[in-house]
């Protein structure tokens, strides 16, 4: 079994800027794995360290039985020889070369001519969608039709380990979905072992087994999808993913069913909930709150009243901000089917809006 495993990775730039520090993942054979983060998080930097494109100031990685780098033990195996497959973000694609020549050309690197990579070549041509395509040359491409050429170049150059850093950032919204959906089938199809950078969440929630994510040069979480979206550990990754509303509770009166917040806001609630607030950080998505009135009467519901300071148009709902005392601001996307644009609809307005009170996380 070919894992892929990073022990301590750490790189650091003249002037003493860190890029990465102390990275340790282990990463099963055949997983689709994704470093998520902020532009200048250390996630390209990691990925390059893997490929042999930077050399780490520590640590090690190793792939199956063979060693890539051991800074300790001096070892560094340069990038043509890691055999592995990187789809960049620029294509990188040679512009006097056909397309046949561009897949082709890892492989005649590796001494793998004529007939045997001529078919090499079009079997990733074929996987990738562009049969018939093999001779024109980059400029008379799209740029889909580009990155699926790079793509299948980086098919033909894996044994066993594909890099992708960033590749769908060039493309359009519509064919950035068409794109990731053909990268997660090739890499069923072929059985690699894939790892992706992204600033995405929703791209890296889409495909992966395993996300990672990265925050000023270390990692901040990793899990499955499920756990990064509806579990963070903390109130940067919470933010990240999306949970509008983070709040550090700075008291609970619970004979009167209130819990205070940092600002000055409160929330009424009743039951055991409460109790688990104490102390805590508590996040919860502007998506959970809806007014009062329309709140399932079954389920245990947190409340509170408040002023709504500005609103804009959605589509399918209204993003609220409603200020339920100076200093406190609670987002809430409240659905609208009435398919009636009205600019700035409740704003002004006072309101009793409510939320499950299982709906907010505990925070590390």
């Amino acid at each position: 079994m070919r894992s892929l495993e990073i022990e301590g990775i750490a790189k650091h730039y003249p002037g003493g800027s860190i890029a990465v520090e102390d990275i340790t993942l282990s990463l099963n054979e055949g997983s689709f794995t994704t470093l998520l983060g902020p532009s200048g998080c250390g996630k390209t930097t990691t990925l390059r360290c893997l490929a042999g494109l930077e050399v780490p100031d520590a640590g090690r990685v190793q792939f199956g039985d063979e060693v890539f780098v051991d800074v300790t033990a001096g070892t560094f195996l340069p990038p043509n020889k890691r055999k592995l497959g990187m789809v960049f973000q620029s294509y990188a694609l040679w512009p006097n070369r056909t397309v046949l020549g561009n897949i082709s050309y890892p492989l005649r690197l590796r001494g793998i001519k004529g007939r045997a990579a001529a078919q090499r070549a079009g079997e990733a041509l074929d996987a990738v969608g562009l049969a018939g395509l093999g001779n024109r040359y980059p400029h008379e491409l799209s740029g889909g039709q580009q990155q699926r050429v790079a793509l299948a170049r980086g098919l033909v150059s894996a044994s066993g380990l594909l890099l992708f850093d960033e590749p769908l950032s060039n493309l359009d919204a519509r064919l950035r979905l068409a794109m990731r959906t053909e990268i997660r089938r090739l890499h069923d199809e072929f059985g690699y072992s894939s790892v992706y950078v992204t600033h995405d969440q929703e791209e890296a929630l889409a495909i992966s087994d395993h996300v990672v994510v990265m925050n000023k040069g270390k990692i901040e979480q990793s899990g499955t999808p499920h756990e990064i979206f509806a579990q963070p550990r903390t109130a940067w990754v919470a933010d990240f993913v999306g949970f509008d509303n983070i709040f550090t509770v700075t008291g609970i009166d619970a004979d009167a069913g209130r819990v205070d917040v940092a600002g000055g806001g409160s929330f009424h609630l009743s039951g055991d909930q409460i109790r688990s607030w104490t102390g805590a950080q508590i996040a919860f998505r502007a998506a959970d709150v809806v007014f009062a009135a329309d709140a399932r009467s079954s389920v245990p519901q947190a409340t509170f009243r408040g002023t709504v300071t500005a609103s804009s148009y959605l589509g399918d709902a209204y993003r609220l901000a409603v200020e339920t005392a100076a200093g406190t601001t609670v987002m809430a996307n409240i659905p609208d089917s009435s398919r009636v644009q009205v600019q700035e609809k409740y704003l002004g307005e006072v309101h009793e809006f409510a939320m499950p009170a299982a709906s907010a996380i505990i925070l590390d």
